[in-house]
């Protein structure tokens, strides 16, 4: 598991390949993640969008942006977490993802970015 946290909220992020959904003969290699946001500071926040950064082993990259996070843009009270699966696709066995959410204080309206840590996509089998 990855985590970090940023001004006041943890990220937590844990990964799982998918080889029931990949199909490495056509370069399809499918991931999962799970992720924790956690509000570690005095106010309630609310996950207003998301901005990823995807990387193939192969060199290759692209971008992802977003309303919230699957379909959704939770208020995370103070002390509480939302969690939400997702997943992403690489065209390599290996891969790493990163990127930011912007957040809104609800109590001024203040809009922050939270860093999503960079976090690897393995396929188990070339780990050995």
């Amino acid at each position: 598991m990855v985590t970090q946290t940023t001004q006041g909220v943890k990220i937590s992020v844990e990964t799982t390949f998918q080889p029931e959904y990949s199909n490495p003969e056509n370069d399809h290699y499918m991931f999962v993640y799970k992720i924790n946001i956690e509000n570690l500071t005095d106010y309630s926040l609310q996950l207003l969008s998301r901005h990823w950064f995807i990387f193939d082993s192969n060199g290759s990259h692209r971008e992802v942006d977003g309303e919230g996070v699957v379909g959704l843009q939770p208020v995370i009270e103070p002390g509480s977490s939302h969690e939400y699966v997702s997943g992403c696709n690489l065209k390599t066995e290996i891969g790493s993802m990163k990127g930011f959410y912007s957040m809104k204080r609800l109590a001024d309206e203040d809009v922050f970015e939270v860093e999503i840590p960079s976090f690897q996509l393995i396929s188990p089998y070339k780990l050995n």
